[in-house]
């Protein structure tokens, strides 16, 4: 993985620091081993960071709701690729939308996955600044939803599953965008998802905002990992709107229930993945190991229903989003 520059979380720099002065310690100790008498510095360093695990365990336990957002926003978050190359057993990316472009916030391709033919597709955001320009930070334009459809028609026609990887802030929302069918693009994407007879199963693996998550987000098991966020604006985008001020972005992310935990409680996420302490950026690989386990225990789930039952459950599950109970007070 190419090394990325990462601004630490004010949340987190205390903690970060004494990790630091431990591990400094801790190579001291190593270094003067000829020195006698060190077993109980030793045992006091273990215990230290025992402790700080601890912290570090209630600290991630009580996260606000944007601390989660700008904790899936760093730099060294596992991306699509990232997941992609851990979790896939072999896999060729395909480009282009057959229709005159490529875009690169959104790759899709054919894996073997546990020894099962796949198609992925997923929202790419850039490692680095120069990579974040290139791939329009992960802002997918509609040459991208339609190089989606493609490889998703390509997976319906071949009987292959379709898994796709959901990290955007958002659709491109440039003029350029909107002259070439941004909506129509999405909204094409939306009904076509809907309609295809093979599994599809969804994973938010970082921000999935708007319809730019929705273009490739229809899917019979929609899955999150812990600090991912889903919402249908940005914090700031729904504070600047309501009440022209930014600073009420904490208000606006508790109200818009953008958390894994609050979106499997409304039903709109099946399942929510255990991410490492620390996220997915503090141990890629073991995050990659819980997302695979879950991925196949429900590609082996939804391969043993019909494709009309698979179709028909799709159907009802969206349906059912949003609905709520009306009911008169009885003292009325």
């Amino acid at each position: 993985m190419v090394s990325r520059k990462v601004l630490t979380l004010n949340f987190l720099k205390p903690i970060l620091e004494f990790e630091f002065q431990l591990d400094q310690l801790h190579k001291i100790i190593i270094s003067s081993e000829h020195i006698n008498n060190l077993t109980n510095i030793k045992e006091e360093i273990d215990n230290l960071y025992v402790e700080v695990n601890q912290i570090k365990y209630y600290i991630f336990a009580s996260l606000t709701p944007l601390q989660k957002l700008h904790l899936v926003r760093q730099a060294d978050r596992p991306t699509t690729l990232d997941y992609i190359s851990n979790i896939m057993d072999t896999w060729v990316e395909l480009h282009g939308d057959r229709g005159g472009t490529d875009d690169s916030a959104i790759i899709s391709g054919i894996a073997s996955f546990n020894s099962r033919s796949v198609v992925f597709v997923g929202h790419q955001r850039g490692r680095d600044t120069k990579e974040n320009v290139v791939r329009n930070f992960g802002m997918a334009s509609p040459g991208g939803y339609r190089k989606a459809l493609r490889i998703m028609q390509h997976a319906n026609k071949f009987n292959f599953p379709i898994l796709t990887f959901i990290d955007t802030p958002g659709a491109w929302a440039g003029i350029k965008a909107e002259e070439l069918g941004q909506g129509e693009a999405i909204a094409v994407n939306l009904r076509e998802m809907f309609s295809f007879s093979v599994p599809i199963i969804c994973t938010v693996i970082g921000e999935g905002g708007s319809g730019g998550a929705l273009g490739i987000g229809v899917g019979d098991s929609i899955l999150m990992l812990e600090y991912a966020v889903y919402t249908v604006a940005t914090p700031e985008a729904c504070a600047a709107i309501l009440w022209k001020d930014s600073t009420k972005s904490p208000t606006a992310a508790e109200s818009l229930k953008i958390t894994s935990s609050d979106l499997k409680l409304l039903g709109i996420v099946d399942h929510v993945i255990q991410e490492p302490l620390g996220g997915s950026q503090a141990d890629p690989d073991k995050a990659s190991q819980y997302l695979k386990f879950k991925l196949d225990m429900e590609l082996s789930r939804l391969l043993i229903l019909s494709n009309s039952d698979r179709k028909k459950r799709r159907y009802e599950k969206f349906r059912k989003i949003g609905k709520f109970y009306e009911y008169s007070s009885p003292h009325n």
